[in-house]
């Protein structure tokens, strides 16, 4: 089964835009876990608008599954993401002002770079995954950086899926045969949602995880967050 990380960024943007510490970010893990969720994804960004540096801190003791720490590996974040002994180091080419996610990694540009992250961060015992696009020249030199995964950027895949589904999976499939011919397991995440994402499980072959945070907070707005999690776990069977 392919399993679920849940992106609790926006349950801290809840918490930040007043104040203290309600909505309670530990306990929020806690639930989603004990509802089944199988792992926990954060994405600090320099400027803590939603997660803090603070909260990878607090939350590497809570979480019991897997904790996946995304970002650009600037110096502060990889000292964040070695003190707390993340389960899995997420690698995002974002900009400091960027929104959201907008793009994958150029691995064959940025090789040097990503290689000595990724040898500091291997030194460690983290594994590593690349946020990255369905290029298969890019996806093969991940596999030469000595990652063990690769996270598909999925936006592209979810703005076109309700006009040509097939089409928009299409790339996605070729990208993950390619892949796991380097041996690199298969990630996907963004802007995956209740209406497409078993669409996408069913058809990507090889899927090991998606990161889903944004459609899944907002769903349990509606849904509550216990049935929200049990919803993305069926469409993951």
């Amino acid at each position: 089964m392919t399993r679920l990380s849940v992106n609790i960024n926006k349950i801290a943007t809840i918490r930040n835009a007043r104040g203290g510490v309600i909505p309670n970010l530990l306990e929020a893990a806690r639930r989603i876990e004990s509802f089944g969720g199988q792992g926990i994804t954060v994405h600090p960004r320099p400027d803590e608008r939603h997660i803090r540096y603070e909260d990878v801190r607090q939350l590497r003791p809570v979480v019991r599954t897997e904790l996946n720490v995304e970002g650009y590996p600037s110096r502060a974040w990889l000292d964040l993401v070695i003190e707390s002994k993340a389960d899995q180091a997420t690698l995002v080419p974002d900009a400091p002002d960027a929104i959201t996610s907008n793009s994958g990694w150029d691995t064959i540009k940025n090789q040097s770079f990503l290689g000595e992250v990724v040898a500091e961060l291997k030194s460690h015992g983290i594994r590593t995954s690349i946020f990255i696009d369905t290029d298969s020249g890019r996806i093969n030199a991940a596999a030469d950086l000595g990652v063990e995964c690769v996270e598909l950027y999925t936006e592209p895949f979810a703005l076109q899926f309700l006009n040509d589904p097939d089409a928009a999976v299409s790339p996605f499939i070729e990208a993950a045969k390619c892949a796991q011919s380097c041996g690199l397991m298969i990630n996907a995440g963004h802007d995956l949602s209740l209406e497409n994402l078993r669409f996408f499980h069913d058809h990507l072959p090889y899927l090991d995880e998606v990161s889903i945070g944004h459609a899944l907070i907002s769903d349990a707005l509606y849904f509550g967050l216990e049935n929200t999690v049990q919803m993305y776990l069926a469409k993951l069977q």
